[in-house]
Parts: C-alpha cells; sequence; structure tokens
C-alpha cells in the first residue's frame, strides 16, 4: 500500500471555463448575457461551475468574462471561495481561452479543461471521461455521434448533395488537454495571428498534439437560442440530481483492556493506567470510523484491507487504515460530509481531549472540524464497559457521491 504520508506534490487539473461572450441570440443586452440568466434559480454560469467545483479531481477554475461583466460575475459566484477566480477576456473566445490559460501558469497544473460557462448540464461521469483519457501527448473531446441527415446547400439554398454522416461527430466541451502543451499551442496560434480555429482541440490538431474522441452526452446541451433557456429551466427543475447520491455508514468497535500506561483514541495518545489490547494501536474510535467510510461505497470492512494476522499492522497507527478509506471513497467520487464518533467508557476522560482529536480527525478527513462530532458516554457501570474491561466506539460517516440516486 502507498504511504499515505507520502509528500510528493502531485499535479492539479484545473478548469477554463469561457464566459466572455455577449450571447445575443439568446436575448441581447436587453435580459443580459445568456450565461447569466437564471434557469431553476441560478445563473446559468452558477450551474456550471458548481458541476467542477463538486468533482472531486477539479482543483480551481479560471473564467475568462467580459469587461462589463464584472458585476454580474461577482453577484452569480458570492460564496463559492478562492478555487473560484477571473480574468478580463478578448475579443474572440480563442483570445478569452488564451488569457484564461496564462492566468494558470504559475500553477502546478497537469491537466485542463476548457469549457463554455453556457453548458449547465455537463456532469460528473463526463468530466471524469475527459481527465482520465488526457495524456501527455493525447488531448480528450467529448462528442456525440451525428445522427441527422446531412445536407450541403448550393449558393441559391438549392441542395447540392447529401453528406455521408459515417465517422462524424459533434464536438463538445469540456475538452481536456495536457495543460503545458496546449498553453504552448494557444500562445503559437497568438504570435502567428491566427485566430480562426473554431475550438480549442483544432488549435491542438494544428500544433501537432493528438486528440482522442470519448463519448459525449446528450443531455450536454449548449444554451444559444431564447427557447433554449426555456428549455434548460424546465429540464434543470425537474433534473434527477435534486436527489443527490447520499450515502451513510456505520462502524462499531471494541478492544479490551490489558496492562499499560495510556490508550490512543481519535488519534490521540491518553495517560492511562492500562491499554488497549489489539494487533495496531487498537484505537477503537478510528477503527469504527473506517469501518464506517468503507461501507458508504461497498469496499468491506476494516479486516479486508488490514487483517490483523498481517504482521506488517502490527503496532500500527490506525490514523493509516482512516486514511486509506478516506483514499478509496475519494477515488469514487466521495465528498465526506461528515464524521461522528461515540466512544463507550468509564475512563478515561474523553471531555479534555475532545478538541485534539477533533482536529487530528480533520486532518485525516480533509473535511473542517465543525463537520466532525466526538462525544463520549459511560455505560453506566454495567457489562464489560461498566467492569472497566474495555471500550467500545460507534462510528457514522455521510458521504455524498457523484450521480443520483436510482
Amino acid at each position: 500500500m502507498q504511504n499515505p504520508s507520502s509528500k510528493e506534490e502531485k499535479s492539479e487539473t484545473a478548469v477554463v471555463l469561457v464566459a466572455a461572450g455577449r450571447g445575443e441570440r439568446a436575448g441581447g443586452r436587453k435580459d443580459g448575457p445568456k450565461q447569466y440568466r437564471h434557469i431553476a434559480e441560478k445563473p446559468v454560469i452558477r450551474h456550471t461551475l458548481e458541476q467542477f467545483l463538486n468533482h472531486p479531481e477539479i482543483s480551481r477554475v479560471v473564467v475568462a468574462i467580459h469587461a462589463e461583466d464584472v458585476d454580474l460575475f461577482a453577484d452569480a459566484t458570492r460564496g463559492l471561495g478562492e478555487r473560484v477566480q477571473s480574468v478580463i477576456g478578448g475579443s474572440t473566445r480563442q483570445a478569452s481561452t488564451f488569457l484564461a490559460l496564462d492566468a494558470l501558469a504559475d500553477f502546478n497544473v497537469g491537466k485542463v479543461l476548457i469549457h463554455d460557462a453556457v453548458r449547465p448540464f455537463v456532469d460528473h461521469e463526463l468530466i471524469s471521461r475527459v481527465i482520465q483519457t488526457i495524456e501527455d501527448d493525447c488531448g480528450a473531446l467529448p462528442a456525440v455521434a451525428v445522427s441527422d441527415t446531412l445536407k450541403r446547400a448550393a449558393a441559391n439554398n438549392l441542395v447540392a448533395e447529401t453528406v455521408s454522416r459515417e465517422n462524424l461527430f459533434a464536438a463538445q466541451t469540456p475538452q481536456g488537454f495536457p495543460f503545458r502543451k496546449i498553453h504552448k499551442a494557444h500562445q503559437s496560434a497568438n504570435q502567428q495571428g491566427l485566430s480562426d480555429f473554431t475550438d480549442d482541440a483544432a488549435i491542438a490538431e494544428w500544433a501537432g498534439l493528438k486528440v482522442k474522441i470519448v463519448f459525449g452526452s446528450a443531455s450536454n446541451v449548449k444554451i444559444t437560442w431564447p427557447e433554449d433557456i426555456e428549455a434548460a429551466d424546465r429540464k434543470m427543475r425537474a433534473n434527477p440530481m435534486q436527489y443527490p447520491d447520499v450515502r451513510t455508514g456505520n462502524g462499531y468497535d471494541v478492544h479490551s483492556f490489558e496492562k499499560g500506561d495510556h490508550v490512543t483514541l481519535c488519534g490521540i495518545r491518553i495517560p492511562h493506567d492500562k491499554k488497549l489490547s489489539g494487533h495496531s494501536d487498537a484505537d477503537v474510535g478510528l477503527h469504527a470510523l473506517t469501518d464506517a467510510l468503507l461501507a458508504t461505497c461497498g469496499a468491506g470492512d476494516i479486516g479486508t484491507h488490514f487483517p490483523p494476522s498481517d504482521p506488517q499492522w502490527k503496532g500500527a497507527a490506525s490514523r493509516l487504515f482512516v486514511e486509506h478509506a478516506v483514499r478509496l471513497v475519494r477515488e469514487r467520487g466521495g465528498r465526506i460530509a461528515n464524521a461522528d464518533i461515540t466512544l463507550i467508557c468509564e475512563a478515561p476522560k474523553i471531555g479534555p481531549n475532545r478538541e485534539a482529536m477533533t482536529t487530528e480527525l480533520a486532518s485525516m478527513l480533509g473535511i473542517s472540524p465543525e463537520r466532525i462530532s466526538v462525544k463520549a458516554t459511560t455505560n453506566e457501570k454495567l457489562g464489560f464497559v461498566g467492569r472497566e474491561e474495555g471500550i467500545a466506539a460507534i462510528a457514522t460517516a455521510s458521504v455524498v457521491y457523484p450521480g443520483q440516486l436510482p
């Protein structure tokens, strides 16, 4: 198993959102640019941003906006945090994208996705497909096969010929690329005064970067016309994503006492006249939490991943177990919403150590302390806990996964 404490810096996956257009076909200046029009009570651009910000692999988003839209953008993105920043775009989509890519140049970005702000129905599955397809020498283009019969018109609008739709695809966004190479391609196009590329995949092709088609999504529509706004509003209000995939897992563990001078609970060493017996450090709270996290994604229990019979876990810090479970949750796209641990013991006292435990758990889980609860209760002198023969723990974890309830 990879050491969870490895300090190796990992490159980021960032997003460029192109939102500097005027969108006049969708209503013109009177109603505002289409990216700021409301669907399901939110601006279009906010729906789009939230889809990327809620994806576990996305680190930051740079949005290219129009100089006249600074206040509109501030209102639309209020509360989204420092992961979103804006740049003033250029006179063309290509110029705006180049300026946004420039804003990412100082970060450790390995992959970048470039997306139209007015495609709010992009989903996590599509985002993941694009990210997974990007390689050092290859970009990714989501596309759907053309299903309509295609006609080429003559100058007098009479049909000149029927065009075969074999191997023809309609391109979508987000288009994904190795960051340094697409940035360099944009730089070269800018230096040569080339400004008529229709999308970023076309620039990549021109620069010699391979681009691989991945399955797009029929629902990943681009808002263009006034009727698109109305259709998007109806669709967003009826979207089954209103019923997110929230899962709750429970864990229970118990360890008996033996001779010793301390116990370890929720990652904190507490002086005591006994210690807990176990193959690892016997941290009963973290063992229960590990099982709760694993339960949210059907990944078995702690014994499945860390068998007591395996000597490498003798005396191991249970933090390793929790961090392993967290990694499995995140690999499946899960976002930990909260964790709740109840320690059942007559002694030692938990209250004086609760704050330190919460801080330690926040570090392991990667969530804020207010999303963590550590509680304690006695067993009223009843049973093995009441006789001070051991400590038990119950843990509950809630995790939100991509997708929707079936």
